[in-house]
């Protein structure tokens, strides 16, 4: 957790552009994740697509490998799943763990870099992030998403984090983030690749994601020669 991570006129720039893309947010609304958005950067206001192209060029990386001590490090020109991310009053995102499969570029996800954007931001407004043990035991770290933090951690399959606790803040104002994944060219058929992976805290109401699980399971106990004949059969069908 390294707090005052960028400088404050960048900062502003982001909150000044938050909403002035020029596509339409990535919505979602299920048990696991509510009331969360999510803007791609190439769809951004010009100044802040080059900072994002900024996050992906060779002196930010090397600044994460020096901090993470892991050498290698590939950013995602595609920006799967990153940009800014919104939760608004009501909203949270379930502990889970990434998807550590880069399928388009065959990489194994690492890193993940959350820089947040909420200024002034209290404990009792909720969307803590949450970093949760291995096998979801207990919650080692609860961190306010306060304005300039920036939160760097290895993505794992049992990297357990989320904001489960809801957006509550008094004025409505929704909780905003820079979201930035890298991956390393250490990917090989011996890893199981998967999806997210939502984990349910003890003694809660967390719903895991039975579709994704049954999916899964059928992918491991159903032969390839079968899997590709539905996958075939699916392609005609929507054509």
């Amino acid at each position: 957790m390294i707090d005052d991570f960028l400088p404050p006129e960048i900062i502003a720039k982001c909150l000044e552009h938050f909403h002035h893309g020029g596509g339409e947010a990535a919505s979602y609304s299920r048990p696991q994740e509510k009331q969360k958005h999510e803007y791609r950067p190439d769809e951004m206001h010009p100044e802040l697509r080059q900072l994002f192209y900024s996050f992906n060029s060779l002196p930010f990386i090397k600044v994460l490998e020096n901090i993470t001590g892991i050498e290698g490090l590939i950013p995602d020109p595609y920006f799967r799943g990153a940009g800014f991310h919104e939760i608004r009053n009501g909203g949270h995102l379930s502990v889970h763990a990434d998807f550590n499969h880069h399928v388009s570029m065959n990489l194994e996800r690492r890193i993940n870099l959350l820089i947040y954007l909420n200024a002034d931001w209290k404990p009792e407004y909720g969307g803590q992030l949450e970093l949760w043990a291995n096998d979801m035991s207990r919650c080692h770290h609860s961190i306010v998403p306060m304005i300039n933090r920036a939160v760097i951690f290895n993505t794992t399959s049992f990297s357990n984090h989320g904001n489960p606790n809801p957006v509550n803040h008094p004025d409505g104002i929704s909780r905003k983030s820079i979201a930035l994944y890298y991956y390393t060219s250490t990917w090989d058929e011996t890893k199981r690749s998967h999806t997210t992976q939502f984990r349910a805290r003890p003694k809660t109401e967390d719903k895991i994601d039975w579709a994704v699980k049954g999916r899964e399971l059928a992918a491991d106990l159903i032969p390839p020669i079968i899997q590709r004949g539905l996958r075939s059969l699916k392609a005609k069908k929507s054509n």
